[in-house]
């Protein structure tokens, strides 16, 4: 359990990987997907988990050692416990750091699960961060589920090359199906030594270390937009934000019906002062939202003004915007602030609105994913509309775009309640569903 002081292999090799008691000794099978949903064709680990555990295993046994004891191992982005709980079971000490609260809750309720079971008994500690130099200082082992965003990659390769030790070894593991010549190049920019492991199982594990230090971080990233009815708005994404700095193409057709809406008079809105924002990501309908809101509500003149401007300062109208991600969190709060906003907007880490109370809230806006990481899983959005109907008063709205051939409002209309469609093209549908 050892892990190596230095890499002990000349540039471009890497040692032997072969099945070790670390993944052949535990039981992957007992790991849950919840709060995810559950089917016969889904697991909670992959053929990259195991290969990640038995690489990092090929590393320790390589050695040679320093006499420092164990440092932690960290582990980046675990989805349900599969990297973690392997670990601990064998004593290792780790060190967590997930961007998606969902992720979170799944892997609290494993260790919850084989805690109970008893499995855990001479277990090593665990202990959690924010993705942020405190979860990778000094590291030498870092354990990386390859993301799905190449933003997210670099983020967290320029974090790693900034504040892990100088001899750190970062493993990151993928499917081969979802890993392209891109993450390579990504990561080449923030160390000197990136290998492609050999493949096994469908899955890979690209090799890094000698980091490059002293590089600028490349997030935040910020861009100007038009939006209807607003005109410029800038909009903030850290890595790990969906879509970016974009105006997301669904969200942009979302945003012309809600405009049609209010140049209409506002009649579907009418009354309602508060909305929340299932999703935000980089804050785009959020702020649209706020300053929507506030026109409805007629205050300070309002009527005639143009833009964000004559918003500032308002407190009377409310925009809750949530997502699991702390990075669209972040990047909410800073195109909120950016935009001056920031006072008429709450920005809550949530997943699937398990912090809003049954018949809550009278208007949700859902602009929903359509894949679970690397997955494409239209259960995801599923959950969210459930989630809504329990969130939402009788009567109360909920406004949904969503990608036209994947037919949701069958689904939209068992969950809510009567939806009608506001607007579709070949592309994205939107309609207004009202809880029964």
């Amino acid at each position: 359990m050892n892990s190596p002081a230095v890499n002990p292999f000349p540039p471009g090799l890497t040692p032997p990987v072969h099945r070790a008691a670390l993944t052949t000794g535990f039981d992957f099978a007992a790991l849950s997907r919840w709060p995810y949903p559950e089917s016969s064709e889904l697991q909670a680990h992959d053929a990259a988990d195991l290969l990640l555990l038995d690489t990092a295993q090929a590393w320790w046994d390589a050695g040679p050692t320093d006499d420092g004891g164990v440092p932690p191992v960290v582990v980046l982005e675990d989805r349900h416990g599969a990297l973690t709980l392997p670990l601990l079971t064998a004593g290792h000490p780790v060190r967590i750091g997930q961007d998606a609260l969902g992720q979170e809750r799944s892997l609290d309720a494993n260790v919850a699960t084989f805690h109970e079971s008893g499995a855990l008994e001479e277990a090593g500690p665990l202990s959690r961060h924010g993705i942020g130099p405190d979860l990778v200082s000094g590291a030498r082992m870092i354990l990386l589920q390859l993301p799905r965003s190449l933003d997210a990659l670099e983020q967290w390769a320029h974090l790693i090359a900034e504040h892990a030790h100088e001899d750190v070894l970062l493993l990151a593991g993928g499917r081969d199906k979802h890993m392209t010549p891109r993450q390579n190049t990504v990561l080449e920019r923030y160390f000197g030594s990136v290998v492609p492991g050999r493949g096994r199982s469908k899955s890979r594990v690209i090799t890094a270390h000698r980091p490059r230090r002293g590089r600028p971080a490349p997030f935040p990233r910020t861009a100007d937009h038009e939006m209807p009815g607003l005109g410029p708005v800038t909009l903030a994404a850290h890595g790990a934000t969906f879509g970016g700095t974009n105006l997301d193409p669904g969200t942009a057709f979302l945003l012309r019906s809600l405009e049609s809406d209010f140049q209409r008079g506002g009649l579907e809105w009418a009354g309602r002062k508060r909305a929340v924002d299932v999703g935000c990501g980089n804050g785009t309908i959020a702020v649209y939202l706020a300053s929507q809101l506030a026109r409805l509500d007629g205050v300070n003149g309002l009527e005639g003004m143009d833009g964000l401007d004559g918003l500032n300062g308002l407190q009377r109208v409310s925009v809750v915007a949530t997502d699991q991600s702390a990075d669209a969190c972040a990047s909410t709060r800073l195109t909120a602030s950016l935009n001056r906003v920031q006072d008429r907007i709450e920005v809550r880490r949530d997943d699937a609105l398990s912090t809003f109370p049954d018949a809550s809230e009278d208007l949700l806006v859902l602009n929903p994913p359509f894949h679970a990481g690397n997955t494409v899983d239209t259960r995801v959005a599923v959950r969210l509309m459930a989630a809504s109907a329990r969130v939402l008063r009788p009567g109360g709205q909920l406004w949904c775009v969503w990608n036209s051939h994947l037919r949701y409002r069958p689904e939209l209309e068992r969950l809510v309640g009567p939806t009608r469609q506001l607007a579709r093209d070949r592309t994205f549908t939107v309609t207004v569903s009202t809880r029964r």
